[in-house]
Order: structure tokens, then sequence, then C-alpha cells
């Protein structure tokens, strides 16, 4: 079967790249370097399992800058494009997935279609209804930044906003590429897994700041955080995971998710999401009126990216702790390989680790590293347990 995926990002190439193990693939991106990567055989994103997945793994894949070239015969068409929270129009701007939908139409008006970009609840049906088509689904995306080939290899589930032969299929597709044997295989209808996706990641943003809130409280009371987080999660409700303190959620998904979800409510009585929503804002002042407090010269920020092994910078949490520490007047120096300029967000950023640790009186980490221990005393962090 002939695949064309529209988005080379962390969803778009990852499901390309497990979907090409059986059928022909092809990626389309705006991007030429992300293409030009994909013919040379490597990832779009940094993630070693996945580029060792590439060089080890036999692959029907190709790429272009050219959607026609892409989608023209293909039985399925997977739109994977970005989907960032607009706040003046307090939406979801899906005007990326709405042109690609509407241009794969164009070439191609037999393709299947299935939407991977996060949308608001309804978006689907309005889809159907302007082109006069159902076979466009929506089937949410669970992949965790730098485990994106191993969420898409294993997944947790595979849903699909159709119970009919169109859902069916594609839910089919995504099993018979997986490496596990019994996916849990979720049918309903397009509103419901458009809910599904942002409820989900709404309650792992309520679990983050329920947790960063209970460090904040034993921060501010004098108390031991890892005792109280310990006890709590003994609890097997509650459990032992996903419960590391931080400076707040952050990433590509969880802010806008729940900014979105919330919207979602207009006219519906609710309280938790709206505090949700605020939580992770109070976590950042918290955060940085305790590092103030400490009354740092210069303050370093080793890493502005989310999480170990990846390579994504946005909606880090660092980046409004780094804004609160500006506006108190505080100097910010920045420490990110990954980095292409020599300054983010009006802050210098050194590439020297040394020179770095060196010109930086307090430290300040959103995750541990080993390569500050020999500075240990300097970091400053709301990592427990060394984990993400």
């Amino acid at each position: 079967m002939k695949v064309a995926v529209i988005g080379a990002g962390y969803v778009g190439f990852a499901n390309a790249a497990v979907l090409a193990q059986r059928h022909q693939v092809c990626v389309m991106d705006v991007d030429v370097a992300k293409v030009e990567r994909i013919q040379r055989g490597e990832p779009t994103f940094a993630e070693p399992e996945l580029a060792q997945f590439l060089a080890n793994t036999a692959l029907r894949l190709t790429a272009t800058t050219d959607l026609a070239t892409a989608v023209r015969d293909a039985q399925w068409t997977i739109i994977a494009t970005p989907t960032d929270y607009d706040p003046q129009s307090n939406y979801f701007d899906t005007s990326s997935v709405e042109e690609c939908l509407a241009r794969a139409l164009e070439v191609n008006p037999v393709t299947s279609v299935a939407i991977k970009s996060t949308v608001p609840v309804g978006f689907t049906d309005a889809m159907r209804s302007r082109h006069g088509r159902e076979a466009i689904v929506f089937s949410p995306e669970f992949l965790r930044e730098g485990k994106a080939l191993q969420d898409c290899l294993h997944p947790t589930r595979v849903i699909v906003g159709d119970r009919g032969p169109c859902g069916q299929e594609f839910a089919r597709m995504a099993v018979e590429v997986s490496a596990t044997g019994d996916v849990p295989v979720l049918l309903t209808g397009s509103r419901e897994a458009e809910a599904i996706k942002l409820f989900a990641n709404s309650y792992l943003a309520l679990r983050v700041a329920y947790f960063n809130e209970i460090d904040t409280y034993a921060v501010a009371a004098g108390l031991d955080s890892r005792a109280i987080i310990a006890g709590v999660s003994l609890d097997p409700r509650i459990g032992d995971f996903y419960n590391n303190p931080s400076f707040g959620y952050g990433g590509y998904c969880l802010p806008k998710d729940t900014k979105q979800l919330l919207a979602n409510y207009s006219g519906i009585p609710q309280n938790l999401i709206s505090a949700v929503v605020t939580a992770n804002e109070t976590r950042k002042d918290f955060i940085a009126d305790d590092i103030v407090a400490r009354r740092p010269s210069v303050v370093g920020v080793h890493r502005l990216i989310m999480k170990a092994g990846s390579d994504n910078f946005r909606s880090s949490s660092i980046f409004g702790v780094i804004e609160r520490l500006k506006a108190a007047g505080v100097e910010v120096v920045i420490y990110e390989p990954s980095a292409h300029s020599r300054h983010v967000d009006g802050c210098e950023v050194v590439a020297d680790l040394a020179d770095f640790k060196r010109r930086c009186d307090l430290i300040v980490t959103n995750r541990r590293s080993p390569e500050l221990e020999d500075v240990a005393e300097r970091v400053y962090t709301r990592d427990l347990y060394g984990r993400d």
C-alpha cells in the first residue's frame, strides 16, 4: 500500500518510519533540510534509537517537498502538521491541517485521510462536512519526547475516531506494524477521539502540577519533599511514577492541550481544568522567587530541552523561569549545545561547559545531569529522583 505522511516532525516521521516496514511511504515536508535528512536515511530529530532503527531496518521510505508527489496514488494520507495554540483566538491554529487536507483531496480525491495533529473537539466532523467525504478520521497520538520510535512500535493503545471500515482499516495498519502482539484498540466517534487526546494530556499535566504543588508546600514549610511524595506514592491507587517535581509541565503537547480543553469547556461548568492551567504559571512564579531569594549575581541555565534524549525546546518550562528571572533584574547565561544561536530570549548562549560553570554562581537545571556533579553545591533543581 502507498501511504503519504504530511509533516516530518516527531509524530509524522516516527509513524512514517514504522509504517515503512510494510508499506511504501512518502513523507512530505516544506523543510528542505528535513527532506534531505530522510533521503540520507537519517531521522529528522535527535533520538538515538530511531537513528539505529533507520540504519538497521529495511524500509520503503522516500521524501519530498511536493505534496502532490507524496499524495498522488496514496491509499492513505496521514496529516501530522503543527497545531499551535493561538491565545488571541483561544483556539488551536488548525490552518496547516486544513490547507494540507484540502490540497491532498484536490490531488487525490479518493485517498483516505487520518489526522494525527491534535485538534479541537468537532474539527474532524467539520472537515467531513466541508469536503463531503466520510473517509477522514482522527487518530490521536501519544508519543513521548525522546521515545517516539518505542511508542510507535509499542503503543499503549490505538484509538481511531471512526467505527466503520475506514477506522477499522487504519487501526489494523497501526497494529500490524507494531512490535507488540496484543495492542488495545478503541474505535469511537470522531469527537470522542478528539476529546480523549485532550483529556489524556490534561490528566498528565494535572499529575505534574499536583506533585509540583506538594514540592512547593514542602519547600515553603521546610519539610522533606521526597519523604512526602514517597509516602503518597506508596498508595497503589496513586503509584510511584510520573511524580518527580520539575519547574512545570512543558513541551509541545501539555501546555497547549490543556488550554484547548479549557476553551472547549466554554459554557460548561468546570473548576479543575482552569486550575491545571493556572497551577503551571504559579509553579514558575514560585521557582523564580526561590532562585531570586538566593541573591545570585549570574544565573546559569543548564539546558533548554524538556527531556533527556530530546532536542526539543518548544514550550519548555525553563523559558517561563528565565522570563521571570530577567524581569527581576537577574543576569542569565544559558548552556545549550543544541542551540543554533548565540542568544536565546535575550540571553547569551555559552557553548563551552567549563566556561559556563566558571561564569555562574548559581546553576539552574530542570533535570539533574552527571556533567554538573563537580559543581553540585551551586546547582539549583527540584529534580528529586534524577529522572523525567
